[in-house]
């Protein structure tokens, strides 16, 4: 653009987030550095800076809309390279406290595949574009800041044991949920960030498998929803490389073995035995990797009263959810959205405009469906009110009438994947197909 405050924008970590910053952040700076720990090869292997990135991730199909409006063509590049597709209701079993699920099909497209697969493909994307490079094998050590420290005017990093600082018109920490942004806040005198936190307890587990291909039907993914009685769930995905990736969690510590015969036995432990049944007789490739995901966490930035301007913050450094819902990387690619927007406006944009947007365009509706959907745990804790209560008697008619209905499946996972709002699902033709399809409503109100 040429302006002097578009010159340079820096962004901390190649993360998803990170990268879809990067993306959205080249058409309005002359040049972007991404800036990383890890070395970020060119192959499919997770990498240190993920540790999660080894169990099963889901792109929801609202993330997808959004990664292939900001990078055209990549859902047929991901195709190509290996990436199962299929719809998301057709080709996936749910199975909830034990009860298979309809399958309809919901004309939304599911692309099934590694974290890795995903990550490298978007970063080869964004690492063409002509003003991005990529600075890794570096360590943030602090911010730069004008001398009323009320600016950032950049970050200082140390790679191959040299030290250096790197001058930008915007800094954006997409460093995760270990950001040290609160920190850095702390020492320029800034408030403390207030947090909002809810204890889960997550443990998951993870082992792969070769199956063989007629083995799991038309079925890409199999989803054994956690109930609140056993607290404990799985999900099995087929994947890119001929893969199948089993992911087993458990809720408030009770977390699945390590170990590939008491991780089967803990499958074997869910409300349905489909997975067990599915990967039982097949040896697994290598041994089971675990993870621990201990609470829900929000950072509060919207509610500051003072930030420092050339500093914005995106994805699970502003807030991270319960991994086994698969919103962290559409909630990234939402965030992503709301930068563009305010990237793309005259002058420098304001953090306290931009958080505001954050929290209304990607975070709130998604911490609140998160947490209260983890409050169904009864050793979660938090607040349940009569509101609370009421919407999850809702939710479980509108999934016994889907049994019935099977159009009301299809409206609940264009929720679930972040393509339709919560309140969709209380629009009054949905309550009138919930009450003609409850057990006792005539048998004439069953579709055809």
């Amino acid at each position: 653009m040429g302006t002097a405050e578009r010159n340079r924008a820096i962004v901390l970590g190649a993360s998803m987030a990170g990268l879809l910053a990067a993306r959205v952040l080249a058409d309005a700076y002359d040049e972007v550095v991404v800036v990383d720990r890890d070395e970020l090869t060119d192959d499919d292997l997770p990498r240190k800076g993920v540790p999660q990135g080894n169990h099963v991730h889901a792109l929801l199909a609202r993330g997808r809309h959004i990664i292939e409006e900001l990078l055209p063509g990549i859902t047929d590049e991901l195709i190509s390279t290996g990436a199962v597709t299929g719809d998301v209701t057709a080709n996936v079993r749910w199975v909830m406290e034990g009860r298979r699920m309809p399958q309809p099909h919901s004309d939304m497209l599911l692309l099934s595949m590694s974290r890795p697969h995903l990550e490298q493909r978007v970063r080869t994307r964004v690492r063409a574009l002509p003003n991005v490079s990529f600075l890794h094998r570096h360590d943030i050590t602090g911010l730069l800041t004008s001398k009323d420290r009320r600016t950032v005017v950049g970050v200082s990093v140390v790679g191959g044991g040299h030290s250096r600082e790197l001058a930008a018109d915007l800094v954006v920490d997409a460093t995760g949920r270990r950001s040290r942004t609160p920190a850095w806040l702390a020492e320029l005198g800034f408030p403390e960030v207030a947090e909002d936190q809810q204890r889960i307890g997550v443990g998951y587990t993870t082992q792969y498998f070769r199956l063989p291909p007629e083995l799991m039907g038309d079925d890409i993914s199999i989803d054994v929803v956690a109930s609140p009685e056993t607290g404990r769930g799985a999900i099995c995905a087929t994947i890119e490389g001929g893969r199948t990736v089993v992911t087993a969690y458990g809720f408030l510590s009770d977390y699945p073995p390590h170990d590939s015969e008491g991780f089967l036995t803990f499958l074997k432990s869910l409300s349905g035995t489909d997975i067990y049944d599915t990967v039982k007789d097949h040896e697994p490739l290598g041994d089971p990797v675990a993870y621990r995901f201990p609470a829900n966490l929000r950072r509060r930035y919207e509610l500051m009263t003072s930030f420092p301007a050339g500093l914005l913050v995106l994805g699970d450094a502003v807030c991270s959810f319960n991994p086994v819902y698969g919103q962290g990387m559409t909630v990234a690619a939402l965030g992503a959205m709301v930068l563009r927007d305010h990237v793309s406006r005259p002058g420098a944009p304001r953090a306290e405009e931009y958080f505001t947007d954050l929290a209304g365009g990607a975070v709130d509706a998604v911490w609140s469906m998160t947490t209260g959907a983890d409050l169904a745990f009864p050793g979660v804790e938090g607040e349940r009110t009569e509101e609370w209560r009421e919407e999850q008697a809702y939710v479980g008619q509108l999934l016994e009438a889907a049994t019935r209905d099977h159009s009301l499946l299809t409206s609940y996972a264009r929720v679930v994947f972040l393509v339709d709002p919560p309140e969709a699902l209380v629009a009054p033709e949905i309550q009138s197909a919930v009450r003609a399809a409850s057990p006792d409503a005539p048998l004439a109100t069953e579709p055809h």
